[in-house]
């Protein structure tokens, strides 16, 4: 009902869940901290200057939005964030979390399938001020992020 994908469109975030590394997409399965039935977690390949390695919580079946997503699959997503959360606080040695998820282009989505993003977060780091200096980064700089979080999560 509310859905704005165009005609045709590719899903990055469906290949990554399905475990395809699409050589298109930015995100691979490398990338991948964590994986269940409903949900897949893993290190963004876009960072803004002061928050590296954040991570993004998708779920594996298609929603566009957060609209579409059953109740039982939201829930887990955030439970699943909390969890994050407490991982970077231990691994990245960060001040603060912060989460965010968008809806729709007035609400600044521009993936059309559900995503929550969990930023480490820093006194005076401004990731809100520098939201359009965002980088791509290589999979070997992800890397580092992506080890300690799989050994904090156990994995």
């Amino acid at each position: 009902m509310y859905n704005h994908a165009p005609d045709g469109y590719i899903c990055p975030f469906c290949s990554l869940a399905k475990g395809v590394d699409d050589v298109s997409q930015d995100s691979i399965q490398a990338d991948i901290i964590y994986q269940n039935k409903d949900v897949t977690t893993f290190v963004s390949s876009y960072w803004w200057p002061n928050n590296p390695g954040h991570v993004i919580i998708i779920p594996n079946n298609h929603y566009e939005n957060l609209y579409d997503i059953p109740d039982d699959i939201l829930a887990n997503i955030h439970i699943l964030s909390k969890k994050i959360a407490l991982a970077m606080k231990a691994t990245y040695k960060c001040e603060g979390v912060s989460i965010r998820q968008h809806n729709e282009p007035a609400g600044n989505q521009d993936t059309w399938h559900y995503h929550l993003q969990v930023f480490p977060r820093y006194e005076g780091d401004e990731l809100y001020l520098r939201h359009k200096e965002k980088r791509k980064v290589e999979q070997k700089e992800r890397l580092p992020f992506v080890e300690k979080l799989k050994e904090y999560l156990g994995k």
